[in-house]
Parts: C-alpha cells; structure tokens; sequence
C-alpha cells in the first residue's frame, strides 16, 4: 500500500520500523522491512445502513483507521431512524464512494412503503436537514444527498443498497434462498461480485442458493470463480441478534467481516430524547434486533 495512504490515517513515520525484521504488519497493511517500503496491499472497508448512528459510526471509522485501511465505500443509508442525521452526513463526505440508500431517497422526496414508525422517522430527519434553512452548511448537506448514484459498477464488482434487481429498494433475506425465481433473476443482473444492504444482516449468497452466516464461515470468505451477492450487514441498527457494528473489508479476494462495538445506550437514550422517534428504535439498538 503506498506510502501517501497511510499518511492519511496519520502512520507517516519510517522510523517505527527501523532495526525490525519481514514484514511489520498494522491491522491488514504491512511495511517489508526488508526491503524498506510498504507492501502493495488493495484494501477496501464497506460498509452500510449508518441510519444517523453517529456513535457507531465513530467506532467503526476508528476501527478502519486502526487497521491501516483508507479506501472506504458505503452502501447507502446514511440517515434515518437514528438521532444524528447532520454529523452522520458530514463525515461521510470523505468516502470514495456513496451510493443513495431507500431512507436517503426519503428524506429527498416523500417516504413510500414505509411504515408509521419509519415515516415518522423521516419527516423528523428532514425537519433536521431543513435546520438553518439558506445556510451554506445545510445546503451541502442537500446537495451531497441529491447526487449519490444508486449504484457502482467495476470490473466484477458491483455495489448496491438494495438488490441488483431493484438497487435501491428490493430485500434480499437470507430465507430467500427458497425462492428459486427471485434469486435466479437477481444472480443473471451479477456479473461476478455484488456488495449490498439494506436488510442489515450481514453474510453471503451462493448462486447454487446457500446462505452462509459470518458465523459459519469463521467471518472470512474467499472469492473465486462463482458468482456471490455480500451481505455487508449495518453500521447503525444490525438485525442479526448482535448489537455490534457490522462491515466488511475487502482484501483484494478475501473477505472479512467485522464486528465493532459501540456504546448503543448513548445513541438510545438520544432516540428516547426524541418524541418523534419511537422508544422502539432505541431498544432494537441493545439486542441486534
């Protein structure tokens, strides 16, 4: 990894690897001593569903910078259900890519399917996003929203919020395995690879109709020549029955998925605060749920 990327999480010292022998690995990034330069190491943090948690995405940023990495996409869903909608958005101006996620959408135009809770949810948001109304701040915030494309496609890869069916609103569960149809239209839209959210339970889908939990799988999955969908799980509200943080770091053909913790009582004991959002948001936060 060159040099000028880990200058830019502030590791930029040469002389913390003097007198040391091989590679020095810092979290996935390796300096080789040996020959007094850094190893050319592709890495990429993904991550999705922020949903305005500022304390999780804190802790999950602080975890990426700890292991070296400076590439980082997000999938979408920056804002809704959660208490800091504003701050949320403001740092993830930095990230190489952003997709527009359907509570994203939302807060820009008018909620639809979604239920009383959410609805109610998006309204407070975008009651927060229209604050100091003709403000350069603000506006910033509006324009970055409004231009987040809804999907990215590389060679191989592709990255959506919600399915490559329907990129900003279609479910992908894990229970839809079983139905051979949907799963069968979606994998022919897939040249190879393709990252997704949206329903904030982390793992991966086979094109021979598996699903394979973190869990199952030692939280490391290797690439090869079949096609698979990635579930990259959530930052801000993981369904999966743990209350930690979920992302995933791409290392060139291998995946790891990440689970970080975060102090999930502060974020709901702000969701309390806040008559427009249910009590209900800030408990799931403490189960996973």
């Amino acid at each position: 990894m060159p040099l000028f990327i880990l200058c830019k999480w502030g590791i930029n010292d040469r002389s913390v690897f003097e007198g040391r022998e091989g590679p020095v690995e810092i979290g996935f990034t390796y300096f080789d001593c040996t020959r007094n330069s850094f190893k050319d190491i592709a890495l990429r943090a993904i991550i999705s569903d922020i949903h305005a948690n500022l304390e999780a995405l804190e802790a999950v940023l602080t975890d990426i910078r700890r292991s070296g990495i400076a590439e980082i996409y997000c999938l979408g869903d920056v804002i809704g259900y959660g208490p800091n909608p504003c701050e949320c958005i403001e740092l993830v101006y930095p990230f190489d890519k952003c997709l527009l996620g359907n509570h994203d959408q939302a807060a820009l135009f008018d909620p639809d399917g979604f239920n009383a809770s959410a609805e109610r949810a998006v309204f407070w948001t975008r009651g927060q996003l229209e604050a100091a109304a003709g403000s350069e701040r603000q506006q910033k915030r509006w324009d970055y929203l409004g231009e987040l494309p809804r999907l990215v496609r590389e060679p191989n890869f592709m990255y959506v919020h919600g399915s490559a069916r329907n990129p900003l609103n279609e479910y992908v569960f894990p229970e839809d395995i079983y139905n051979e149809r949907k799963m069968e239209r979606i994998f022919s839209l897939v040249e190879k690879y393709c990252f997704q959210g949206h329903t904030h339970i982390p793992g991966v889908f086979t094109e021979d109709l598996n699903f394979l939990a973190p869990e199952e799988i030692d939280f490391t999955y290797e690439l090869g020549a079949k096609k698979v969908l990635i579930n990259v799980g959530s930052v801000g509200q993981p369904r999966n029955g743990d209350p930690r943080s979920s992302y995933v770091v791409l290392d060139q053909n291998t995946i790891h998925f990440k689970r970080v913790e975060y102090d999930f009582n502060k974020t709901a004991q702000k969701i309390y605060a806040i008559q427009d959002l249910d009590n209900f948001l800030g408990d799931r936060l403490k189960e996973g749920r």
